[in-house]
Formats: structure tokens, C-alpha cells, sequence
């Protein structure tokens, strides 16, 4: 209780504290955010609002003020919502490819006009027909992959993918302030093949890599980094990094 005290001040910690206690967290609102927002009971929202609103792990310093934001892996929109509020002069893309999760994202951010909900999977490459798979609670861990028919018993939907680049052209911008990356392994095919069409791009790169998922991702992430200049540090369970 006493980090959400810390967090929302007494009244809204006491509150906050209550309602994940006992499972009543459907509707929530946080000091600085203009609009509340839904969460589902007994899932793996409850530690995504955790991580975004009281560890506050995308409360980063960036020394300038972003205009285009790409939220990878949006799941409900809780980060989304989050930079909508930070940097209320930026236009936000929220990919999400699961679609339970996408329709709590598109809720959760219809009231604000600067967010752009796409449900696809960020890729290499676009319009790639891919599997989403995943089952339980767990709903920040669906994974997505190479579409190979319906035999899979954690089958979810499928879904078109966008990449980077395939993004920046169908929008009409120039570069990407800020690309935010969590896609539960996939982030190890996004950067094995035309990651210098963004990257050279790309001012501020947030990522949660995810080796212990799929072995070989942060080798893979660093790979395609090499090739630039930047300066990095951890920040929560996220890599950033500022390009020179």
C-alpha cells in the first residue's frame, strides 16, 4: 500500500491500493492523466499498470520534445496513454496484434485525438500474414510468428504486419522521435533485416529485449546497433538508447 501512497499521494494511493488488492479495477485514473482508464481483473494488465504508472519505466529524459512516437506492443494502451499526457503535442502509434487486447487499447485511448491504434504486428518486413499465440491471464505475452495454419491450441488470431518503414511512408513523417519496443522475442526478426531502413531514422529507441522467451534477441538487437552512434543506459526492465 505504501508504494501507492507514494506514487497517487494518500487519498488516491489508499484507493488504488484497494481496488488491485481486491480485484476492482476495472476503471482507474492517476494524478496527471486526463482521462481514466479500464483494466482487466486477474491478467497481467495489473503489472503493465504497475510498471507505466507507479515504476513510471517510460518517465525517461530525452532532452527534446518528441513529435512522432511508435508504442510497439501496445497491449491496452497504459504507455500510450502515458506519452499522450507526457507530450501532448505528439502524434502516438499504438500496434497491438492480439485482438482482446486491442479493443481494451482502442478504449482506452479514444479520448485522445493524438493516438493512431493499428491492430498489426510490427515486423521486418510488411504485409506479412502472421499468427498471434497465447492463452491464460497473461495477456502482456502473446507472441507472434509465421503463420502455419490453425493446429496450435494457443492459436489467437491472425494478423497483417507493418514495419517501420512501411509505417513512416503510409503516414507521410520524416523520422521517429521516439520507438518504443515490446513484442515478447519477435524483436529478434524486426532487427535481423531491414532495421537500417528506421534505425538511421530514429532519435530514441525504447526496448525490452527477451532472451529468456527467445534466445538470440539482444545479440540480434546489438547487431543492428553497431553500426551507429548512440548512448545507452537502463532504465526499469527497458534498453534505451539516444542516437548521436
Amino acid at each position: 500500500m505504501y508504494t501507492y501512497i507514494k506514487a497517487f499521494g494518500l487519498y488516491k494511493g489508499l484507493e488504488t491500493g484497494y481496488k488491485i488488492k481486491t480485484h476492482r479495477v476495472q476503471h482507474m485514473s492517476c494524478k496527471g492523466m486526463a482521462h481514466p482508464f479500464s483494466l482487466r481483473p486477474h491478467t497481467s494488465d495489473l503489472p503493465i499498470f504497475y510498471q507505466v504508472f507507479v515504476r513510471r519505466e517510460y518517465d525517461i529524459s530525452l532532452g527534446f520534445e518528441p513529435r512522432i512516437i511508435v508504442d510497439a506492443g501496445a497491449h491496452i494502451g497504459l504507455a500510450a496513454v502515458f506519452f499522450a499526457n507526457k507530450y501532448p503535442n505528439a502524434t502516438i502509434f499504438a500496434i497491438e496484434p492480439e485482438l482482446s487486447n486491442f479493443y481494451m487499447l482502442e478504449k482506452n485511448t479514444s479520448p485522445y485525438a493524438n493516438i493512431i491504434c493499428l491492430n498489426k504486428a510490427l515486423a521486418a518486413r510488411d504485409d506479412v500474414e502472421l499468427s498471434v499465440t497465447g492463452s491464460g491471464s497473461v495477456t502482456s505475452n502473446f507472441v507472434t510468428g509465421e503463420w502455419a495454419g490453425t493446429d496450435n491450441a494457443s492459436f489467437r488470431n491472425r494478423v497483417q504486419s507493418i514495419s517501420p518503414e512501411g509505417l513512416r511512408q503510409q503516414f507521410g513523417f520524416d523520422r521517429f522521435d521516439v520507438v518504443k519496443i515490446d513484442i515478447e522475442g519477435y524483436e529478434k526478426e524486426l532487427f535481423e533485416a531491414n532495421a537500417e531502413t528506421w534505425l538511421s531514422r530514429t532519435r530514441c529507441l525504447i526496448i525490452e529485449v527477451h532472451d529468456q522467451m527467445k534466445p538470440g534477441c539482444s545479440k540480434s538487437v546489438f547487431n543492428a546497433l553497431s553500426a551507429y552512434d548512440f548512448s545507452f543506459f537502463t532504465h526499469g526492465e527497458n534498453l534505451v538508447f539516444l542516437f548521436e
